[in-house]
Formats: C-alpha cells, structure tokens, sequence
C-alpha cells in the first residue's frame, strides 16, 4: 500500500516540477499580451504654464493648459495585419488634444501605433503615421515591455519622429508600488508644424511661406512598474518655440507653449490601482505559481521517497511466546 501511494506522490512530484518552468517559460510569453480592443484616456495638465496667443503672436501666462491623450485599439485593423504578420498585433489609434485655459483647441496630434502584442515592440504596417505623416517607428512607445529590465530603452518621439535612448536611472517606490525610474531628454529640434492650428485661415502651409519655422525640447519622464511595463506617473519639462520669418515680426523667437505637464491627481491614482491589479495577474504566472509549483513538486518527491523507503524496511519480528506451561500430572 505504501508502495503504490509512493508512486502516485512521484507522479503528482515529476508533474508539478515541470509545470513550474512550463507555466514561466512557455505559458507567459504566449499568455501576457495588450487585448487588441483596449481603450484607456490620459489626462494631464500644465499649471502656470506660457502659451502663444496667435492672434496677436505674443506668449502669455495662462492658468492652465490641459492634453487629453486617448488611446482606442482598432481590432478589425489588427486582424488584418496578423495575417501577413504572422504575429498578435495591436493597432492603437491615438490623439492627443491640447486645450487652452478658456477650453479652446491648442493643437490636435493624431497617431497610429502598431505593434507586437507581447513585446511591444513596433510593426511596420500600412497606416503607421503621425499627424497624417506616415512614420517607421523604432523601438517602443507609450508602454515599456513585460517584466522591464533595469536598462537604456530605445523610445520613439511623435514629435520629431525620431528614436532617441531613454536612460534607466534607479529604482523607486511611487505610492507603494517599486517602480524603475525613466529619463529622456529631447534637445531642441526643428519639427513640423500640426496640421490642425487652432485659429481659422492659419495653415502649417501659410506659415511655412513665412520662413516662421517651429523647434521643441522636452525632457520625458516615466516611473514604470517592471513586472506590468506600464508607467504608474509621467511628467513633461516641454518647451516649444516659433523662430524666424516675418510671421514674428522681426523678432528672432517666441515661446508656442512652456509648461512643466504632469497626469492629474485623479488619473494618478486610477492608473496605480489598474497596474497594481494588473502585476498581481502578471506576478502569478512570472513568480507565485512556478515557485509555488516547484515547492509543492519537491515536497511531494521528499514525501513519496519516505513511503518508498518505509515500504522497504523489513518487518519487525513476532514476538515470542512467553506464557507459562502448567505442570501436567500423570
């Protein structure tokens, strides 16, 4: 009986052991992915921030400026491009408004992002632009890989349309959560002017007949959560300036828009709340459940060895009779 009950332990054993590297090595990769439908918004704003008024061309300080950044994945596009990819892709449609203090438009960026639905990593497709200019990403954007590690990543700039490094500079704790810290710095570069101006007649066309020509530097920071990839806060130091061309009116420079932009307060808080959640389910298949897994493998082996080893031990020996025999009489 031992016996049998030791085998079946060993089996039970050899089952979780290798259940623990499969559901890490194999089950993961395949299982951690972006859902191809995912739609999230961002709210950020810059307070006291400089903003050009285009209707007398002068910068003044404002209040408030506020970008709305949403992000609506597009399935039936995604579809499309897997089955040339061969590969989960992800099509997310983006835009990021800008609105002044009184609510009107600033400027209006629209964006599509393919990529990898695993690693993040970009697709080139039919459709991948920036402000209707079509763009071959380098390298990620918006969302860090799984299971982040502590390194330089390769990041694309929608405004510049260009890859520049952004450097791992430590480990943090943001709000209870242990996060890696993220810096790029964007030196001032000549970029294009958005199709959409904010005040009516005005064209990137009218103004590029002026000479008037746009520039912009931003320093970009993240505090990503490793195991989920997703920031949990970002801000931006962004400075954008018009130089040149008569449009300024013999002026060498002005300031478009100045503001130090930072994720709202309530924002911040849905966004920790949605990524502590989302490395629980990350952490099950990456940590808890393959250790766990493997601990219960080693104790099944440890208790089937000791029933092996009880069913082998000889038999102890009967004991023998002592009683006292009675004296019979003739």
């Amino acid at each position: 009986m031992r016996r049998k009950a030791s085998l079946v332990l060993l089996a039970f054993a050899v089952f979780f052991a290798t259940l623990s590297p499969m559901l890490r090595w194999y089950a993961f990769p395949r299982l951690a992915k972006i859902p191809a439908n995912q739609y999230q918004d961002m709210v950020l704003v810059a307070k006291n921030a400089t903003l050009l008024d285009y209707g007398t061309m002068k910068a003044k300080k404002v209040p408030q400026v506020t970008i709305v950044q949403t992000l609506k994945g597009d399935v039936a596009a995604a579809k499309k491009i897997e089955k040339t990819a061969g590969r989960d892709v992800v099509v997310w449609d983006g835009l990021s408004y800008v609105q002044g203090p009184d609510g009107k438009m600033v400027s209006e960026i629209p964006e599509r992002y393919i990529f990898d639905a695993h690693s993040q990593e970009p697709v080139h497709a039919t459709g991948e632009m920036v402000d209707g200019d079509p763009v071959t990403r380098d390298g990620i954007e918006f969302k860090f890989p799984f299971l982040t590690e502590k390194r330089d990543y390769e990041y694309f700039d929608a405004q510049t349309r260009t890859t520049n490094p952004i450097h791992y500079k430590g480990t943090q704790t943001f709000r209870g959560v242990k996060v890696y810290y993220f810096e790029q710095t964007i030196p001032w570069t000549k970029v294009p002017m958005p199709k959409k101006m904010p005040v009516q007649g005005i064209t990137p066309e009218s103004i590029a007949k002026t000479g008037t020509t746009r520039w912009y530097t931003t320093v970009r920071r993240f505090w990503v959560e490793p195991a989920t990839g997703a920031p949990v806060y970002g801000e931006e130091i962004h400075k954008e300036e018009l130089r040149g061309g008569t449009l300024l009116g013999g002026r060498a420079k002005v300031t478009a828009f100045a503001g130090d932009v930072k994720m709202r307060e309530d924002f911040t808080e849905h966004t920790v709340a949605l990524v502590k959640h989302n490395r629980t389910l990350v952490l099950m298949l990456t940590s808890y459940l393959p250790w766990g897994f493997l601990s219960l493998g080693i104790a099944l082996l440890a208790l089937s060895l000791y029933l092996e080893a009880r069913s082998r031990r000889p038999a102890d020996p009967e004991p023998a009779d002592t009683a006292v025999l009675e004296p019979v009489s003739a």
